[in-house]
């Protein structure tokens, strides 16, 4: 998203800066992309109402064009308090953002990616950018950016954190993965995931999978890709029957080579797909274990 920020800052002649809470002023200098950071200081303990203060507070003083927000929970905690009181368009799952004139022209993934809605803005606006959308390294150079500690406002607000409750370590970060096999609902029952994580282990490939396994319990949540779960863009992703719900098609259609493989001749996964097989997995699979061992 810095990347993109400082493309655009350039496009615009404006200068991207970065916004930057509790101890990750810290890692400002590692920051490479932004022309200056803003240092808000506060907690690193996440509270949506006083971090939403703060933002406010320095967008005030700062009267940025554009202000990029990441498309996760707590940006949009932050993004849609800030847009309503400061009265701003908020333009949601940004896939691309460009100068248009005087202002910038956001194009938004909806319908689960089936469809690209444009809005152009004239005045200052949010928006949400989806995660790993632009390179990360894009625009990335040497030195370190200046820091500005800011004295935000906070606020007092009315909630209060209780707790970081710790989600289970991943055992393996899939959305850094070169290769993908992910299986889906057709994989039948628990125990046949093993023949896809033999396929993957020859491949050295990782394994993935869609939400109603995860649902199912079979497999973890850091395994699961779609809406609701990790965005992903490895170089092949081999679907094992996953039929292509949208938020799963959202997750995925980024990778540079998809094969699918379904009994379903319709299935949506189809529509994406680089290469399809209309089989039975087990087969294919098993064949396909068989010539690479």
């Amino acid at each position: 998203m810095l990347g993109k920020a400082k493309e655009l800052a350039g496009a615009s002649g404006g200068q991207c800066v970065a916004v930057t809470f509790g101890s990750m002023n810290e890692k400002a200098g590692e920051l490479g992309v932004a022309d200056s950071v803003v240092s808000i200081g506060g907690s690193d303990d996440f509270n949506p109402e006083s971090y939403a203060a703060a933002v406010r507070s320095v967008v005030s003083a700062k009267s940025p064009p554009l202000i990029m927000v990441g498309s996760t929970s707590m940006g949009m905690d932050i993004a849609n308090t800030v847009s309503t009181i400061l009265d701003m368009p908020n333009i949601s799952y940004c896939s691309d953002i460009s100068v248009i004139g005087g202002g910038f022209s956001c194009t938004s993934s909806i319908y689960g990616g089936k469809m690209n809605a444009v809005t152009n803005v004239d005045g200052p606006a949010v928006a949400m950018v989806l995660a790993g959308v632009f390179n990360a390294d894009a625009g990335r150079a040497s030195g370190s950016p200046s820091v500005e500690d800011f004295s935000a406002e906070f606020g007092a607000g009315k909630v209060r954190f209780k707790q970081l409750i710790e989600p289970e370590a991943a055992d393996v970060d899939i959305t850094q993965s070169n290769i993908l096999v992910a299986v889906g609902r057709g994989i039948g029952n628990k125990d046949d995931i093993e023949l896809a994580e033999e396929l993957a282990e020859l491949l050295d490939a990782d394994l993935a999978c869609s939400r109603p396994l995860v649902d199912a319990g079979w497999m973890p949540k850091a395994h699961q890709v779609g809406k609701s779960g990790l965005k992903v863009k490895p170089k092949v992703y081999i679907a094992l029957g996953i039929s292509g719900a949208p938020e799963h098609i959202e997750g995925m259609k980024s990778s540079s080579t998809i094969i699918a493989i379904n009994t379903d001749k319709n299935a949506p996964i189809f529509d994406v797909a680089h290469y399809g097989m209309v089989e039975d997995l087990f087969d294919v699979v098993e064949e396909l274990v068989e010539e690479l061992e």
